[in-house]
């Protein structure tokens, strides 16, 4: 069975395409904060998904192009900024939690330098020997830390009810383990990439 040549990156649009969606559901909610932050988890989860998709089936059907390789970072970057971003309307204004709002902020920022930097670095590797280089597992590993804690940040507001304390563990933790992979995989880029631009 084949696969069209361009399926991968027709996903990769589409990912981008329904991240405003996400954003106007959160940010806009026209319903109660239960279903609101359910629909919104569920949504970006099936948006997450596409991205382990669209790669599986571009490696699959060896189908791997340089603009896939550059498209698909990028909808991930969209992704996650314009969620986190999100989060931080959503808490700051809509929940009054400015705590989480200024913590969401910093790790937004942290995000958002991380991804730049690399960014730029990915067009200077490729300005020098003309090729686009894929993620790497601390790449990957650091998307899927960033999946994760949206989705807690999403859901777990809706269980505090049942814990002894009101904290959101899950939230604040998998923020910490996301801002560390968001630093850690951004030192191995420039590891990889310093190199091929001086040479």
């Amino acid at each position: 069975m084949s696969c069209p040549k361009n399926l991968p990156n027709v996903l990769t649009v589409i990912r981008a395409v329904l991240v405003p969606v996400f954003m106007v559901l959160v940010i806009f909610p026209h319903f109660p904060e239960t279903p609101t932050r359910l629909v919104g988890a569920a949504l970006f989860g099936l948006i997450s998904l596409t991205d382990m998709l669209d790669g599986n089936l571009a490696r699959k059907y060896n189908i791997v192009s340089d603009f896939g390789k550059f498209l698909d970072p990028l909808a991930d970057k969209l992704l996650v900024l314009g969620a986190m971003l999100s989060l931080v309307i959503f808490n700051g204004m809509n929940k009054g939690d400015f705590i989480f709002a200024a913590v969401c902020t910093f790790a937004t920022f942290v995000v958002l330098l991380r991804e730049l930097a690399v960014t730029s670095l990915r067009l200077l590797a490729k300005n020098a020997d003309g090729k686009v280089i894929a993620a790497n597992m601390a790449g990957k590993i650091k998307t899927v830390s960033q999946i994760i804690f949206v989705i807690a940040a999403m859901v777990e507001p809706l269980l505090v009810g049942f814990y002894p304390v009101n904290v959101l563990f899950i939230t604040y933790i998998s923020l910490a383990v996301m801002v560390y992979m968001t630093i850690y995989s951004g030192i191995k880029y420039f590891m990889i990439y310093v190199p091929m631009i001086k040479n």
